[in-house]
């Protein structure tokens, strides 16, 4: 027998294929926009740049301060741009960080938001927004927020550096083990989330050892829409609030510190939510959850230690404090000792029991 669910389906167009870049002029027309304000970090300046110039009379400009965690302050100074440029929407080309800074951008003015992704982070298909202002990252999540228009081109993926295209796929994968055990999980979104889990378990090795792979590069990407369409259908736990906490208050990096503290969030959970982890345990073997996905994750090379990502020691009582106010719903109560111990592990990059 099924058990009784609710289902919500978030509206998005998704255009998935190679080449799929050069549709991006179209797509501005058929939202019926004429001025697009393209979005980057400092790093992918020079893309989004190529990228406006191949927009033409429909490019407002744009602007490349995107960074980590959203800080509301680069927000407020992008804000100003848009308005300067007389943009009537936005296109993120990048990863988190950027898609990250249209959705603040269209949650105060309602622009409409396309996402050319160029990594894993499965944020560009969620409705959930994550802000940091003074030293505290705060997240909502609202239908006005969800970008209303994805591109995924793997030939954009190419060039992703081997250890961002790990961190970044484990961040994804993140989302689909969280969505398995979430409180308002059901069955399509179950089925999504393993299937997301297994495209990118597949895809990450091959990747690893052939970066220029355009098949893994391709499953990769078709992975991490399903895992982020997961995040943006069903509730948050315990591995977000972790991975928040330590970002948003200790500036640490969003997709490394996910594939960190997967392993030992998914280990916390293991007894209280064996039946919806089971799954996991079967792609991954390992015994359990944690250790599985532990194993997996030092086969790629992947950081393993938070002490490896820049976090003192001295600021777990802290993390463990923050880390239980407030806390998500989880399927194994939020206490302050076992954060502490799980912080601890996570911390020397101890291999879940």
């Amino acid at each position: 027998m099924i058990d009784p669910f609710v289902y919500n389906v978030d509206p998005a167009r998704i255009v998935f294929g190679r080449g799929s870049l050069s549709r991006v002029a179209g797509e501005v027309e058929r939202m019926g926009c004429g001025r697009a304000l393209v979005l980057a970090t400092p790093f992918q300046k020079a893309d989004a740049e190529r990228l406006a110039a191949q927009l033409g009379a429909l490019a407002a400009g744009v602007f490349s301060g995107a960074t980590m965690h959203t800080p509301v302050s680069v927000t407020q100074e992008a804000m100003a741009a848009f308005a300067a440029s007389r943009a009537d929407c936005v296109i993120a080309y990048g990863g988190g960080s950027t898609i990250g800074l249209g959705k603040a951008i269209a949650w105060r003015n309602d622009a409409p938001q396309i996402v050319v992704a160029t990594t894993y982070a499965g944020s560009e298909v969620t409705p959930i927004l994550g802000e940091t202002e003074n030293g505290l990252k705060t997240t909502r999540r609202d239908r006005r927020i969800l970008p209303e228009m994805v591109i995924y081109d793997p030939d954009l993926t190419l060039g992703l550096p081997v250890a961002m295209s790990v961190s970044s796929g484990l961040n994804a994968m993140a989302h689909a083990v969280e969505a398995l055990y979430a409180e308002d999980r059901n069955p399509i979104s179950s089925m999504q989330a393993i299937a997301g889990i297994r495209a990118l378990k597949n895809a990450l090795p091959a990747i690893v050892s052939n970066p220029a792979d355009t098949m893994a590069r391709s499953e990769a990407l078709y992975g991490s829409w399903l895992c982020g369409t997961v995040l943006g259908t069903v509730g948050m736990a315990l591995h977000h609030k972790l991975c928040h906490t330590l970002g948003g208050s200790f500036d640490l990096p969003h997709a490394e510190t996910h594939a960190v503290m997967l392993p030992h969030s998914a280990a916390y959970n293991a007894t209280a939510a064996a039946g919806a982890l089971a799954p996991v345990v079967e792609l991954f073997g390992g015994g359990s959850p944690g250790g599985g996905l532990y194993d997996f994750a030092a086969s790629l090379g992947a950081p393993l230690a938070l002490r490896g990502l820049g976090l003192a020691e001295a600021d777990l009582d802290k993390a463990a404090d923050l880390a239980v106010k407030n806390p998500y719903w989880n399927p194994r109560p939020v206490e302050r000792e076992g954060i502490r111990a799980l912080l601890q592990r996570a911390w020397e990059g101890s291999r879940p029991e």
